[in-house]
């Protein structure tokens, strides 16, 4: 059986193309199984998994937690809120208090940029990454890109804008990343103020004009504005926001084609796309939730058959 090239999951710039395919081939298999009476397989049973998160998160944790026990794995769950870190423990006395009782791999999500990546250096478990900071967010760039592959038949050739707060999201880059080793062209859209001085060094172009962004795509990913990253005003107003980068039923409907919309949640519902855009045929933003839990369980189960070689 093929294996992944590498033993944590950091981020998708470590990843290679045939490790996607792997994962995606896997995640298939598991959502069958998700979708069956029985969703529990045994595949995990002798893995334990710590799930580690210093910042708030419902649906990430949620979607890996539930991906871990439909494994069969055993789950510890932590909340640096509660935890001896706010006492000034550092980050890998933590871990490896954690590790001590025999857990084998960590899930984490950190504010800082690169905590997964130095932890994994320095510890002696896997290492997924639910989100670093403002730099990678690797399962949730991998989970978008199968929904695509799922509702279009492929990624490679199709035309991808990610619209809105490129510069806090790291959904974004994760996005870029694993669409342009599949093969897809990717644009961003969004206030100027909001778009990376780098990201053309990364082979996409800005487009600031919303409507020609969306009659330019295939897809259309929309982005919350992280107001809890931003310590200034980067636009005027949150209606302004809505008004020139916001999509809507009418705008939708007035393309001269029919695009997929995306979101990876949570939704400011009228800001960056209206409830009936949310709940539209066109959308697949339940189907990411739905394939999160299949394409996590991809990941778990590879990296955890590393581990037991």
């Amino acid at each position: 059986m093929s294996e992944l090239t590498v033993n944590h999951l950091l981020g998708i710039k470590y990843l290679q193309k045939q490790d996607i395919d792997l994962i995606f081939e896997t995640a298939d298999h598991f959502k069958e199984v998700i979708n069956r009476p029985i969703k529990k397989v045994p595949s995990l049973r002798d893995i334990t998994i710590a799930n580690i998160f210093f910042e708030n998160s419902t649906r990430t944790k949620l979607s890996f937690e539930l991906a871990q026990k439909r494994l069969s794995a055993d789950v510890i769950s932590f909340s640096a809120a509660q935890s001896s870190v706010k006492k000034g423990e550092t980050l890998i006395d933590t871990v490896n208090n954690i590790l001590s009782m025999k857990v084998d791999m960590v899930v984490m999500r950190h504010s800082h940029p690169g905590a997964a990546y130095f932890l994994s250096q320095n510890v002696k478990a896997s290492i997924i990454n639910a989100g670093d900071g403002a730099h990678e967010h690797p399962t949730q760039g991998l989970l978008d890109s199968y929904s695509i592959r799922e509702r279009l038949g492929e990624v490679g050739g199709k035309k991808v804008v990610i619209v809105g707060d490129i510069l806090h999201s790291r959904v974004a880059l994760s996005n870029i990343y694993a669409l342009q080793m599949q093969g897809a062209e990717v644009k961003v859209c969004g206030p100027k103020t909001l778009i990376p001085k780098y990201i053309e060094s990364l082979g996409v172009t800005v487009e600031p004009n919303l409507r020609k962004a969306l009659e330019w795509c295939d897809v259309a990913n929309m982005l919350r504005v992280q107001n809890e990253r931003m310590d200034v005003n980067y636009f005027p107003s949150t209606r302004e926001y809505a008004q020139q980068y916001g999509v809507d039923k009418a705008l939708l409907d007035s393309l001269n084609k029919e695009i997929v919309i995306m979101h990876p949640g949570p939704i400011n519902r009228g800001v960056e796309i209206t409830s009936d855009v949310a709940d539209s045929q066109q959308s697949v933003i339940l189907d990411q939730v739905e394939n999160g839990v299949a394409v996590r369980m991809a990941v778990i189960y590879l990296l955890a058959s590393k581990l037991q070689q």
